[in-house]
């Protein structure tokens, strides 16, 4: 089975890896264009280790683009964390069709930001989910789906290094398996239980200290570790990481600083104490609480 793999970065890298070890017939690699003066992208020198040809292009809608991805005959295309949106067409011209992976459990949290919105939004429960594309966001039939617990402390992060980074390498191995079998299910997603999010950016990761304890904390994880979940100090942006919530009753205005030491900085909040052990604010990058605090000269009582 001759297969495409669109991808980038670490994830696309693994899958690359794990498919080509196994013998599977990977003949080309899609990716993003090489952004100027940054790394390269470790799915690019994957591909080049293997001298398997790769292409970069600037859009999908381009004709000569879509020309060049025929005349490759897939059987089979495989999208391992692909952010652009791409045409149908391309779909249809695989004999085997194509599919993708996403970290939730569809219908649930369509977009870019699945992990973060299930994360800031209280789940208990999320997933994966490899489907079948269709030209729209995140919906196509299902072919398989995985769940996994959301931990109270968990953070977007780790729910995605630690579950579904490595689970959805698998669930794509065991779908191409299944469509190579013949019997790979095809399940309608149900419209009426779909959501939508938008891209978990500095439109929502801002902190409202009148928002109840849990909820703020819900909003630091999910935000953990990009974009940070943030307060304002001086008219900077202080990005929170690394929290912990206590649910004990103060009288203390939400973002006063209740202490300062080796475990973090402590913060008032409705309902708790919120304790972040690293902050990100500009010119002084990501560091320890405590260290944030004594180069701004914060103290407790101070207000974010």
């Amino acid at each position: 089975m001759r297969i495409l793999l669109i991808g980038q970065a670490a994830f696309a890298a693994k899958v690359l890896e794990d498919m080509t070890e196994r013998g599977d017939n990977v003949v080309a690699v899609y990716l993003p264009p090489d952004r100027p003066g940054g790394r390269t992208d470790p799915f690019k020198d994957a591909a080049a280790a293997k001298d398997i040809p790769v292409y970069q292009p600037t859009t999908y809608k381009d004709d000569q683009v879509f020309a060049e991805y025929k005349e490759l005959k897939p059987d089979l295309t495989v999208l391992a964390f692909v952010t652009d949106i791409m045409p149908a067409r391309y779909f249809e011209v695989p004999t085997q069709g194509a599919i993708c992976y996403h970290p939730s459990i569809l219908p649930r949290h369509r977009g870019a930001s699945a992990i973060n919105w299930a994360v800031i939004m209280g789940a208990t429960k999320t997933g994966l989910t490899i489907f079948r594309p269709d030209g729209g966001i995140d919906t196509g039939e299902i072919l398989l789906q995985k769940e996994i617990d959301v931990g109270p402390d968990d953070t977007t992060g780790s729910l995605y290094f630690n579950y579904l980074f490595p689970m959805g390498v698998e669930a794509i191995l065991e779908s191409i398996d299944l469509i190579k079998a013949g019997n790979a299910p095809r399940i309608s997603q149900d419209e009426a239980e779909a959501t939508y999010e938008p891209p978990c950016d500095d439109r929502v990761a801002g902190i409202d200290w009148s928002k109840p304890a849990r909820e703020l904390y819900n909003l630091v994880r999910g935000c953990d570790p990009q974009p940070g979940a943030y307060a304002m100090f001086n008219d900077e942006k202080v990005r929170f990481y690394g929290a912990k919530l206590s649910e004990q009753s103060h009288d203390k205005t939400p973002g006063t600083i209740l202490a300062i030491d080796d475990q973090g900085m402590q913060l008032a909040v409705s309902g708790g104490n919120l304790t972040v052990s690293k902050v990100r604010a500009p010119e002084i990058g990501k560091v320890a609480a405590a260290e944030f605090a004594a180069e701004k000269g914060l103290n407790v009582g101070d207000r974010l």
